[in-house]
């Protein structure tokens, strides 16, 4: 389930009317931070540009891979935990400009977690901790601690007890 706050609007559709939403002076610094980011291959210095410029919550030790996109618009409303990679490509996304409404929600993800390249995460999604997220996934709803997911639409590849179980079998048979 994706939490989200919805904002009605008349006339024009929601992306028409972004700059009654948000400040275009925002947008803009927060789109030259992040193509910064995006290509510096510096981690700790992505972190540093996330934290300081964008007010976004991330953890000690997270990676961001080249070309990572989090939102231009809302990206104080995405918290990342301690040790987690955010793979090539990837985009989180903190709103949605809809026809006769935009949405915002926050993106909460844990510690430990492993997004594979090209995927994209939509607004008001909870990634619990130790989850895999398989490249080119659309994460469209909150995925459970421990679990590996895939696809698009998003579906559990294993539960956490499945990958439990998977890594006990494994590490018997080295």
């Amino acid at each position: 389930m994706r939490r989200t706050e919805r904002y009605p609007v008349e006339g024009a559709s929601s992306l028409w009317q972004i700059y009654k939403t948000v400040s275009f002076w925002k947008v803009a610094k927060t789109f030259i931070v992040i193509q910064l980011a995006r290509y510096t291959p510096f981690l700790s210095m992505k972190n540093w540009l996330y934290r300081t410029f964008l007010k976004m919550k991330i953890g000690d030790k997270t990676a961001f891979a080249l070309m990572v996109m989090p939102d231009t618009m809302f990206p104080e409303r995405i918290q990342v935990g301690s040790n987690t990679i955010i793979g090539y490509n990837t985009t989180i996304l903190a709103h949605e400009y809809l026809i006769e409404e935009y949405r915002l929600g926050d993106v909460i993800i844990g510690d430990r977690v492993m997004i594979g390249a090209n995927s994209t995460i939509l607004p008001g999604v909870n990634i619990g901790d130790d989850a895999i997220v398989s490249a080119a996934t659309l994460v469209n709803r909150d995925v459970p601690a421990g679990a590996f997911v895939g696809g698009n639409p998003m579906q559990i590849i294993y539960t956490k007890e499945q990958m439990d179980i998977k890594k006990s079998v494994n590490s018997k048979n080295s």
